[in-house]
């Protein structure tokens, strides 16, 4: 847990931005601020080294950064003289004693403070007479490990991302999940792996391609070192937002995690970590986001790579860019000779079923049921998100399923698993509580058909019951007098022309026979009908409201009419009063 008093100090650093700042920037401060301070404090009792080093093997024209790490006892050194504390005693100089500060850090720390573009905010609050407050505020911070451990620094700052997410809520969703939907993710990810992960000293790598401010990587992690303190998960990501980018890689930094794993770019039109597969990987990337700005690299490297590339099952359209991150997760897994993957996505409802046979939405939930990668797709209540409230999916998949999932899919509808928040925070207005997740990952871990209350909440199906045939039905066309127009020449000579206005289309479900749909439904209703088995498309879908709707039969008319009358005779009833 956070140290309260900790996050209640840092956050009295907003009374004084407070009129100079809006409420929804008070984090572009804080943040990097009480990054800087932490470093600052972790960096003390090794700096003299460091100095000592730097001064030893200068003008040597070696790579001094492994030398220096090394002395820093770090992922990270500093080779200033300068800290927080010196930068007090010369407060005319204070900015530019600070730039020089932050340019000393090591390259991958210098890229952090770049993203938070915080020389800006230097600037903004040396224009506003605050720099030196703000600084003196944080150098009186005791941030030193041996005050505040890893764990619970890492808990107030993600205590502080937390309550600067909430005060943009407008924006929050696009870089901030709500913490219990990832509890539920990583509870689902790691259920089925409980005993391996118990292991002593077990290593595991977990990915994140749209990283946001680290939040998965870093309840994973907490979770991981809950279960097992002697595990250790390796965690590698990639974000686009640089504001994000900058607070995930802190708070990895932060935690002692290697940030060098973390990427900054799209990941979708420019892969930070090619060639790169991981055991587990989590993701919520953006709902129904166009991609026309990266068309051409995506369809540049579907069409050289194919599927030795990320995108050969098909690519969705432009409108909607979810699959492609479904995709991209499935390149990103280790292959099953290898010990296999498991990886979690939160998806809206559109890549259940948009699409038709042949569509590129279609084909990639094609590859992916045809290849039995679907372990689970649980849906979620709505309003469960800050920026929208719409119907969301977690995806399970993996290619390591156990052995009475193979073959099948679970559908878990957890819609009605929610509590209402005690205030709503954007479109966010529900929340899982922790009985809700052990609930529904229990129903997930079961594997079996259940229902509450004749209600069904957990079913099983197999693969090719979301596939089906689409069949292109022809009927011929007739002259004046209703005779069958027959073709001339070529393939159709001698046969009846199709009547392209008569033409129509017809949903076949995989497991049934073609010819004996056709017989059952459509000759009894046309009988000079037929099949043109070259337009025959194998098409899937999910449609998931419908294998938990339950059908509520109306009222008798009776009722209804009874009801009516008595409706009418009150209606007669009070006219009649007033005209008295």
């Amino acid at each position: 847990m956070a140290d309260p008093n900790l996050s209640s100090f840092l956050w009295s650093v907003a009374d004084l931005l407070r009129g100079d700042y809006k409420q929804s920037d008070y984090g572009k401060v804080i943040l990097p601020f009480t990054v800087l301070r932490r470093l600052d404090c972790v960096l003390e009792s090794t700096k003299p080294a460091v100095l000592a080093e730097q001064a030893k093997r200068k003008g040597s024209g070696i790579n001094l950064e492994p030398f220096l790490l090394r002395k820093s006892g770090q992922h990270f050194y500093n080779t200033s003289p300068l800290d927080l504390k010196k930068l007090m005693g010369d407060q005319d100089h204070i900015g530019e004693n600070l730039r020089k500060y932050i340019q000393a850090f090591s390259p991958a720390v210098r890229d952090i403070f770049e993203h938070f573009e915080f020389h800006a905010q230097i600037d903004r609050l040396t224009k506003a007479g605050l720099l030196y407050l703000v600084t003196e505020k944080f150098a009186n911070a005791n941030l030193h490990p041996e005050v505040v451990p890893n764990a619970q620094m890492g808990a107030v700052f993600e205590e502080l991302i937390r309550r600067f997410a909430e005060l943009s809520n407008e924006t929050a969703g696009e870089h901030f999940t709500p913490r219990e939907v990832i509890r539920l993710m990583v509870d689902l990810l790691f259920i089925e792996d409980d005993d391996a992960l118990r292991k002593p000293g077990v290593v595991r790598s977990l990915y994140d391609p749209t990283a946001g401010t680290g939040g998965m990587l870093s309840v994973a992690g907490e979770h991981l070192a809950a279960m097992n303190p002697e595990a250790r998960l390796v965690m590698y990501g990639q974000e686009l937002n640089p504001e994000s980018y900058a607070i995930c890689k802190a708070d990895m930094l932060i935690k002692g995690q290697d940030i060098t794993k973390i990427i900054f770019g799209n990941t979708l039109s420019a892969d930070g970590l090619p060639g790169q597969t991981f055991d587990y990987a989590l993701s919520n990337p953006p709902f129904g986001v166009e991609w026309k700005k990266i068309e051409k690299e995506i369809r540049q490297e579907a069409e050289q790579k194919g599927y030795n590339g990320r995108f050969g099952p098909g690519l969705p359209r432009v409108s909607d860019g979810s699959l492609l991150f479904l995709l991209h997760l499935i390149s990103k897994m280790r292959p099953a000779k290898d010990g296999g993957s498991r990886f979690g996505i939160v998806l809206n409802g559109s890549p259940l079923f948009t699409g038709g046979a042949g569509s590129g939405e279609s084909e990639i939930r094609r590859h992916v049921l045809e290849n039995d990668l679907v372990e689970a797709i649980i849906g979620l209540p709505t309003d469960m998100f800050y920026n929208t409230g719409i119907s969301t999916y977690v995806w399970i998949v993996s290619n390591r399923k156990p052995t009475k999932r193979k073959g099948k899919v679970q559908l878990i509808d957890a819609s009605g698993f929610w509590q209402k928040m005690r205030k709503s925070l954007g479109s966010k207005r529900k929340e899982l509580s922790p009985e809700h997740i052990e609930d529904i990952t229990q129903l997930f871990g079961r594997f079996k058909e259940a229902s509450r209350e004749g209600t069904p909440i957990s079913r099983i199906f197999k693969n090719e019951d979301f596939g089906y045939r689409t069949i292109t039905v022809e009927r011929p066309e007739r002259d004046a007098k209703g005779k069958v127009v027959l073709g001339a020449k070529g393939k159709t000579k001698g046969s009846p022309v199709p009547d392209a206005a008569l033409r129509d289309t017809e949903n076949v479900p995989l497991a049934e026979n073609v010819e004996n749909y056709f017989k059952r439904e459509v000759l009894p209703y046309a009988s000079d009908a037929w099949i043109d088995h070259d337009k025959t498309k194998v098409g899937y879908e999910i449609p998931f409201n419908r294998h938990f709707y339950i059908f509520q039969p109306p009222r008798p008319l009776s009722e209804i009419d009874a009801e009516l009358k008595t409706v009418s005779d009150k209606i007669l009833t009070m006219i009649g009063g007033l005209s008295k």
